[in-house]
């Protein structure tokens, strides 16, 4: 009877407190930022053209990223001509150049929506074409990301991808494959 009272009381003490934790907002660390429809990272991703998981759909099914591939040169663990690395450096100039262009617009569509929000003279029809306009930027600047790792790939042979997914951690490379083998 003492155990069933004294549970009692501790969910009475509890309860309050865990419908608070409910109810308190995980946004409200953004109540006070400038665009409060973003975090901070993902305006600072959309600053300076970083792809974001973006062309996660390319870069899990073997089309290397260029950005990964110039790294994996520039610390000689990926073998490529100069006219290899030139090109991809092109490749990701390119990419990333209307990236940071394309993620400005997307700021400002978003801020134009937030201030939309803020005044409170946003209309159902004004929500529909913004939230449009801006899935549309969304969607041109995953196809930039995507197209670089398309051209990217183009550029290299099967042994340079096959390296490549090694040293991303997508396949194991022949030497822990072997490493694993002596252990057991």
């Amino acid at each position: 009877m003492r155990i069933m009272i004294a549970l009692a009381v501790l969910l009475l003490v509890t309860l309050p407190t865990l419908a608070q934790d409910r109810l308190t907002s995980p946004y409200r660390h953004q109540a006070e930022t400038g665009l409060r429809g973003l975090t901070e990272k993902e305006i600072a991703d959309l600053k300076i053209g970083a792809g974001m998981g973006l062309a996660r759909a390319a870069e899990l099914n073997s089309y290397p990223g260029p950005r990964h591939v110039l790294a994996a040169i520039d610390q000689a663990k990926l073998t490529a001509s100069r006219e290899q690395r030139e090109r991809i450096q092109q490749v990701f100039n390119t990419m990333n150049g209307d990236a940071v262009r394309l993620g400005a617009t997307i700021l400002a569509e978003e801020q134009q929506l937030e201030a939309q929000f803020r005044s409170a003279t946003i209309t159902e029809a004004d929500l529909h074409r913004r939230v449009a306009r801006i899935a549309a930027l969304q969607g041109e600047l995953r196809a930039i990301h995507l197209a670089a790792h398309l051209a990217t790939r183009a550029m290299l042979s099967d042994s340079q991808i096959a390296r490549y997914n090694e040293l991303r951690g997508y396949i194991a490379s022949p030497q822990m494959h072997d490493n694993q083998q002596h252990r057991h």
